[in-house]
């Protein structure tokens, strides 16, 4: 009974358990009615449904409101999101599409990934989505003027270009629906009595039509190409061909350039030159020309350079720097003949010649005082490339190979250790002119005034100090070298050397002198004096003391922490001679000598201070130190302790004055 009880007091608070959840998780009268609906994407793109849905051809996504099948969900932060880029996201439903990839020939937009460019993604009112109807789809891509000149082909003027080309890819060129001439004669009836007068009753339906016809528009009735050969026009295709009764109507009454000559004299294309263009010599003419239509002018085969680039393909290149008359006007004709010419290279005049036209201002040139040989001589390729180059001013090569390739010795006399900026970068012509000067050796300009070009700044005389003689006087040749040398600073010869040849005092100095300034010895006088110019006298490069400091350093050291010596605080050269002297430590005088300019040696005091002894009797480097010491009388470090007490009798016998 115990049991029942407590299993039935355990339903019932299970039970109120169960109320209570419901109650609490039920919601509120207020709450009931909040829902979140999901907003379509056109609520917000209002633009975007007033501008397609009222179109002629609505993408079927778009018509149906599946802008997810294309599209991800953006928010309210504004972005374009696809799926898939590109040609891709089209492909997801017109796999059709896609296997029209796998042709020969796939349009180009199509090839890209790009089916935008044709296409619009959302409507349009042209068919197939497309942004313009008809031709004018494809003139978005194609120069329209091309098709639309004097005489249209009438299959394009009236069904457009979808009568003969596909959209997405074909099997033949161009995208063409067929091969020719099977597509042309799905319109052209062969076996008709006008279109076998037209062509001479030659079988032309075995032949390609656009060998003589341009498939979509000419300035030539009958859409003949703009340059049509004689006969063509005439419709005497038995001046070149065999009879149309014979086996073979279309093979040549005579080979090569003998069929030609038949109409042209070919010593009037030849002229009075002598050398002649190998095609012409060899009796292809149409190498070069097309023997019945052709869009280019005289029947050429190709368009201007083109047509050379197509044997001369060495020359098609793009240059940094291109000869203007090879990519201007007349290209390639504006130098060279067709047939034949008196000079070298088919050129129509000879060397110089040719150039002086277009160049007369570097022809007057020729009138200056030193003319460049091969200037001189009008062998302007001899430096230049005719048809350009990827150097400056055209040059066949560095300047310097190009210099180096007529003065083979000047490359090992020019590149050494120190070697002269123009030099090392192979720009002669920053101080030389290419062609003429009026200066001796080509030079831009004379002496200091050809130095100032690139060293302006330090050709400036200084005002108030001092200047170097030869640098004054704008005579850099006589220190420096022009190109190179092994010293540095491109001297002509070593230091000590070349100052010893103006200096002569210092060099005769040397040779009896007791003690010698390092930096001399070493030949490094620019270690204290300026080779140029300097606002201080004698060309230092700084004040004593901080000249003589910048090498002695720990004396520089020592003076900034005890008491200074009065003249190594002041001038070192009171006491020092700088570059020689008869005396060690560079002095110009005995020390007791150099010591009695400032200290009265007869004094008193001085006489007590040095326990009377006579000062000619001692060497007062002994005891004091010259330039710096921590005590007040310069006295050195380590001092012997009957010195330090005064008691000299101990060790010497002192004599009486």
């Amino acid at each position: 009974m115990f049991h029942s009880f407590t299993e039935n007091k355990l339903l019932i608070i299970l039970l109120l358990i169960l109320c209570s959840s419901v109650i609490l998780l039920s919601p509120r009268p207020s709450e009931a009615a909040r829902t979140f609906a999901r907003k379509e994407c056109l609520d917000c793109h209002k633009k975007f449904a007033d501008k397609y849905l009222g179109m002629k051809d609505v993408h079927a996504v778009v018509k149906e409101k599946r802008c997810e099948d294309c599209h991800l969900r953006h928010g309210v932060v504004p972005k374009l999101l696809l799926k898939e880029t590109g040609n891709a996201l089209c492909f997801k439903c017109h796999n059709n599409v896609k296997t029209a990839l796998t042709k020969p020939n796939v349009h180009t937009a199509l090839k890209t990934g790009k089916c935008t460019l044709c296409h619009n993604p959302h409507a349009s009112n042209g068919s197939h989505l497309l942004k313009a109807e008809g031709n004018e789809i494809c003139f978005q891509c194609h120069k329209k003027d091309d098709y639309q000149k004097k005489f249209v082909h009438g299959v394009l003027a009236k069904q457009g270009c979808k009568a003969c080309h596909y959209s997405h890819s074909s099997d033949e060129k161009f995208l063409l629906a067929s091969a020719e001439p099977k597509l042309c004669l799905g319109c052209h009836d062969s076996g008709k009595t006008g279109f076998k007068k037209a062509h001479g009753n030659y079988p032309v339906e075995t032949k390609r039509c656009t060998i003589c016809h341009t498939p979509h528009s000419s300035d030539q009735a009958k859409l003949l190409r703009g340059s049509t050969h004689n006969p063509v026009a005439s419709g005497g295709c038995d001046g070149c061909h065999d009879a149309v009764t014979s086996a073979k109507p279309f093979a040549v009454t005579r080979k090569g350039s003998a069929l030609c000559y038949q109409c042209h004299d070919e010593k009037g294309l030849k002229g009075d030159g002598n050398i002649i263009h190998a095609p012409f010599k060899g009796g292809d003419c149409i190498s070069c020309h097309n023997p019945h239509t052709s869009d280019y002018p005289r029947l050429l085969a190709a368009d201007g350079n083109k047509l050379c680039f197509g044997c001369h393909k060495n020359k098609a290149a793009a240059m940094a720097y291109p000869h203007a008359a090879v990519g201007k006007g007349k290209g390639c004709l504006s130098c060279h003949t067709h047939h034949a010419a008196k000079n070298r290279g088919l050129l129509s005049a000879k060397d110089a010649e040719l150039c002086y036209p277009c160049h007369a201002r570097t022809k007057d040139a020729m009138k200056n005082k030193t003319v460049h040989p091969p200037f001189a001589g009008g062998e302007c390729s001899s430096c230049h490339n005719p048809h350009g180059s990827n150097m400056p001013g055209m040059f066949k090569d560095r300047m310097d190979n190009i210099c180096y390739g007529c003065h083979p010795e000047a490359e090992t006399r020019f590149k050494k250790s120190y070697t002269h900026r123009p030099v090392a970068d192979g720009t002669c012509t920053s101080c030389h002119k290419a062609h003429s000067s009026d200066e001796g050796k080509l030079l831009k300009a004379s002496g200091a005034k050809l130095c100032s070009q690139c060293h302006g700044d330090l050709m400036k005389e200084s005002v108030g100090g001092s200047n170097h003689m030869p640098f004054n006087s704008g005579e850099c040749l006589t220190c420096h070298d022009t190109h190179g040398s092994n010293t540095a600073g491109m001297l002509v010869k070593k230091q000590d050397l070349l100052c010893m040849e103006c200096h002569i005092d210092l060099k005769k100095g040397l040779v009896e002198a007791k003690s010698k300034h390092q930096p001399l010895l070493a030949g490094d006088c620019t270690k204290c004096h300026s080779p140029h110019k300097s606002s201080l006298n004698k060309l230092l490069l700084a004040q004593a003391p901080d000249l003589c400091l910048t090498c002695h350093k720990s004396l520089k050291e020592k003076i900034g922490k005890e008491k200074v010596h009065s003249p190594a605080a002041k001038d070192c050269q009171q006491c020092h001679k700088p570059h020689f002297a008869p005396y060690r430590a560079l002095t110009g005088q005995p020390v007791q000598e150099l010591c009695a300019q400032c200290h009265d040696t007869g004094d008193a005091a001085f006489n007590k201070g040095h326990l009377g002894i006579a000062a000619a009797d001692m060497n007062c480097m002994t005891c004091h130190t010259p330039h710096a010491s921590q005590d007040p009388k310069f006295f050195k470090e380590t001092i012997h302790a009957p010195f330090a007490a005064r008691s000299c009798d101990e060790c010497h016998i002192v004599g009486k004055q």
